[in-house]
């Protein structure tokens, strides 16, 4: 994870996100838009360039975590 904050812009969430994720077993975009005040397309976009995998197998009301 922490070569995916390299060259990162100072301002970026994905720093806030890492914390997030390794301080809960699943993280729902709702409570990602809480923490880190982001849309859900941001929240979304966040998601995929940490790589997080989808552990809930839904379309709706997803959850991600770490494996």
């Amino acid at each position: 994870m922490e070569r995916r904050l390299r060259e990162r812009r100072a301002s970026s969430k994905l720093p806030a996100l890492v914390e997030l994720v390794l301080s809960r077993p699943l993280v729902a975009i709702g409570m990602i838009q809480d923490r880190l005040k982001v849309s859900k397309q941001g929240a979304l976009n966040l998601i995929g360039e940490l790589g997080l995998r989808e552990m809930t197998g839904r379309g709706r009301f997803r959850a991600w975590g770490i494996v």
